[in-house]
């Protein structure tokens, strides 16, 4: 995923082109997006008094507000400036991304959603273990968890860090550590119900902008994608003329923008990393806890179908705004580094510039807000979902055996929450001079290899036992983890050896086949006690995984 996780130091550059001062309309739009969001949070602290208040926002988000929510908890950082890089950078073949992250919300809505919200309380792993032994699955699901949120965080807070630090022309720590105060605040006072209308208000934001974006793009062409491609290969050509090739190379490399095979040239490689995209979305652990904070399973399914329009339509926008970059921004100077001929500020900053370009510096100053904010929602979101794994899977249901009472839980869920921050802050800080491209793919390829496989198949299959599922998930975690080890990301590109162990640099294709097989492998030949009373109890969850007789409602939720 090279532009997902590459995006981190190509954001930090918020600069005004030819002018390396703070982007103060970038700082202004900043402050009112602190300000709203923190009045946002006064007013959700008031509201937040139970585990289910902190959790789930007590399950009162309407579907709208959830697909809304959902929106802007998916749509992060690297959607907007990544995809719309890779666009720029091989044309069509930044299309892997847009449609692997879209398909996987249909396998959300149809095998996951509704039974997800009968079957769990407040987490993900609520419904993996609902009729295993809860010690051995909560553990292992607990890992895979916190090893994606770890990772994902720690490539949001080093992005993050490092556009608050130009932003506001203050040291990298510092600005590590503004990030760390924002997301303590809306976590721990505002619950769930703040980093809801976070999410919200930063997906509004994010769609506006990419909106814009994109009409003023077609409106340059005459709303034709005909003229849109047209212009974009011929700039494309022009580039690679002025780079030195010759013509009929040009032309080729230029053409090459509306076909395949320019980024991703092996098959293996593209479906290891489709899988890793489509998969992956449904092993997040932070989008699904976003399923318990409706009333119902009908609309939870809603959320599903709101948030896939809104998606949808986003990725959308990346196209046009890619392909709109390579036109208006490709072919100007003014945007390209002298030396070396690439994009000022890397190569990810093509949709910042494309705001230039099309509106001038103060919509490119909002734009450059709206990136941060786009991460700060995801942090708060990954912040909670830590938190809850802590809180509730682990010390609530497998310390205290579920013998705890709320107000302690609580307490322990808000302590956890400054711990991550300050962990977050530490890692930040730790990572600032590391490439963590790897990270965001190491944190999907975990979701599909670890989280999926134990969720899908304890739900759907009667003979799924909890040996089966603690290993299932475990050895799927595991093999994600070394096999990015061993790939070209980190084998070659971090620790400078010269051939790679393993081939492909996403590893879902062999870890998550391997996860599946495990939990099948081992619940085949259980024969313990325990195996029969999971089987036994399958008749029961279906019931109420289908029909959602004895799922928590809206006022206990």
């Amino acid at each position: 995923m090279v532009a997902i996780g590459a995006l981190m130091p190509g954001i930090a550059r918020a600069e005004t082109p030819g002018n390396g001062g703070p982007n103060m309309p970038a700082v202004v739009t900043f402050g009112l997006f602190i300000i709203v969001t923190l009045g946002v949070t006064a007013w959700a602290a008031r509201r937040t008094r139970t585990t289910s208040d902190f959790y789930t926002a007590g399950g009162g988000i309407s579907g709208r507000q959830n697909g809304l929510a959902i929106a802007g908890d998916y749509m992060s950082a690297a959607s907007f400036l990544g995809i719309s890089a890779q666009i720029y950078a091989d044309g069509y073949d930044g299309l892997i991304y847009s449609t692997g992250f879209l398909v996987g919300w249909p396998i959300i809505l149809f095998l996951l959603a509704e039974r997800l919200r009968n079957l769990g309380r407040y987490t993900f792993v609520d419904a993996v273990a609902f009729r295993f032994a809860q010690t051995p699955v909560r553990i292992s699901s607990a890992f895979s968890s916190l090893t994606v949120v770890l990772f994902y965080l720690i490539a949001q807070m080093v992005g993050a860090g490092q556009l608050i630090q130009l932003l506001f022309g203050i040291p990298y720590p510092y600005a590590v550590g503004i990030i760390g105060l924002a997301i303590t605040a809306y976590v721990l006072f505002g619950g769930m119900i703040a980093t809801t209308w976070v999410q919200i208000i930063k997906a509004v934001m994010l769609l506006g902008c990419a909106t814009f974006m994109s009409l003023a793009v077609l409106y340059r062409v005459g709303f034709s994608l005909d003229t849109l491609f047209e212009q974009a290969v011929a700039a494309k050509q022009a580039i690679a003329l002025a780079a030195g090739a010759s013509a009929d190379a040009a032309a080729a490399s230029a053409r090459g923008i509306l076909a395949p095979g320019g980024f991703i040239k092996d098959p293996l490689s593209a479906i290891s990393l489709g899988m890793a995209l489509m998969f992956g979305t449904a092993g997040l652990p932070h989008i699904l806890m976003r399923f318990f904070t409706v009333r119902d399973a009908r609309t939870a399914r809603a959320s599903v179908l709101w948030a896939t329009g809104w998606i949808g339509y986003f990725y959308v926008l990346t196209f046009i705004i890619g392909f709109g970059a390579i036109v208006f921004v490709g072919s100007n100077p003014s945007y390209l580094d002298a030396l070396s001929g690439g994009l000022r500020g890397g190569s990810n900053m093509a949709a910042v510039h494309l705001a230039d370009a099309v509106g001038g510096e103060v919509f490119m100053g909002f734009v450059s807000a709206v990136a941060f904010a786009t991460i700060l929602a995801v942090v708060a979101g990954l912040t909670l979902s830590g938190a809850s794994t802590i809180a509730h899977d682990l010390y609530a249901s497998v310390i205290r055996k579920g013998n705890v009472d709320q107000a302690t839980e609580l307490r322990l869920s808000r302590v956890t929450v400054l711990v991550l921050a300050l962990i977050a802050v530490g890692l930040g800080i730790a990572f600032e001079k590391q490439n963590v491209a790897f990270m965001v793919s190491l944190a999907f390829a975990v979701a599909a290899s670890g989280n999926f496989p134990a969720l899908l198949l304890s739900i759907l299959w009667k003979d799924c036992t909890t040996r089966g599922v603690a290993w299932g998930s475990a050895i799927g975690t595991l093999t994600a983890l070394a096999l990015t080890i061993l790939s070209p990301v980190i084998w070659v590109g971090q620790l400078g050896a010269a051939h790679p162990i393993f081939p492909l640099a996403s590893p879902t294709l062999v870890s998550m086949p391997l996860a599946f097989f495990t939990i099948w492998l081992i619940s085949t030949l259980d024969r313990s006690a325990r195996a029969q009373v999971d089987r036994a109890g399958y008749t029961a969850q279906r019931i109420r995984s289908e029909t959602g007789i004895g799922a928590a409602g809206a006022s206990d939720h």
